[in-house]
């Protein structure tokens, strides 16, 4: 199996391990992610899911599906209502279970196809290894919320986080592109550590700034689901900070990065 499936199969047993403590009354608790249940995140992951394992298996099928989401989306529903619409009494414990089996069924499937094939999105196509990173990126990112909500502290970052480092350092121009913004011709070098010894770098040093730190407040930068004024980050050089108050990793329109101290544990 490829590293990245098998990074995507175990951020999925973590989240899994966290949701199955939850009581009933649990999943309908808004989180400090816009205002989003834990029902919804887990609708969200749930249909990127299904929707992965159709574009893996069925194109067609696929395609129809996007075609149905978008479609309802142009009446006025966003994004969260779109998903509780389609899913219905899909909640909770049902929902848990269901996910869990989908997210299992889109990893064998992506470990179906050859190494360097394209899977249909709702953007540009994807390879295999990079769209399993961006599902283990969804599934690591939006789990956080979970984590503040309740209060607990995550586990300890294993290595497969270098996947969501290496995919918020790859999405440096993108962040400008999706903007309507000129990309940089220079960009940041980072320098992140890691709680099991290593130290993860990429770019050399130049005029673009750099960025240092722990390889996890980079990761919760990049995915928006901390403002980097919110850790302990040391950003210096004005490209290096202008990227970092835009930084978005992950496919979509233009997201704003949360304000300071709005995004936050318990």
């Amino acid at each position: 199996m490829m590293q990245q499936i098998a990074d995507l199969e175990a951020e999925g047993r973590e989240l899994h391990l966290l949701l199955a403590t939850l009581k009933d009354d649990d999943w309908r608790r808004p989180t400090l992610f816009k205002a989003w249940t834990i029902d919804d995140i887990v609708q969200h992951l749930h249909m990127g899911d299904l929707m992965g394992l159709a574009s893996a298996t069925a194109p067609a099928q696929f395609s129809a599906l996007l075609a149905d989401i978008q479609a309802r989306r142009a009446t006025g529903l966003s994004r969260v209502e779109e998903t509780r619409q389609r899913l219905g009494d899909v909640t909770g414990p049902r929902l848990l279970e269901q996910w869990r089996v989908t997210l299992d069924q889109l990893c064998a499937a992506l470990s179906a196809k050859a190494p360097d094939a394209r899977l249909k999105w709702s953007g540009p196509d994807m390879g295999v290894r990079m769209f399993a990173t961006a599902r283990q990126m969804e599934v690591w990112s939006h789990a956080q919320a979970i984590y503040d909500l309740l209060d607990r502290e995550r586990p300890e970052p294993s290595p497969r986080l270098r996947n969501i480092a290496e995919l918020g350092v790859r999405t440096f121009a993108w962040a400008y592109r999706n903007r309507g913004l000129p990309v940089p011709t220079v960009v940041p070098h980072i320098r992140l550590a890691t709680p099991f010894g290593e130290t993860w770098e990429w770019n050399p040093e130049s005029a673009g700034g750099s960025v240092v730190g722990e390889a996890i407040a980079f990761c919760q930068v990049v995915t928006q689901i901390r403002n980097v004024a919110d850790t302990a980050l040391i950003v210096e050089g004005d490209g290096a900070k202008h990227w970092m108050s835009i930084a978005q990793c992950f496919a979509g329109p233009p997201e704003t990065p949360p304000a300071p101290g709005t995004r936050r544990r318990g």
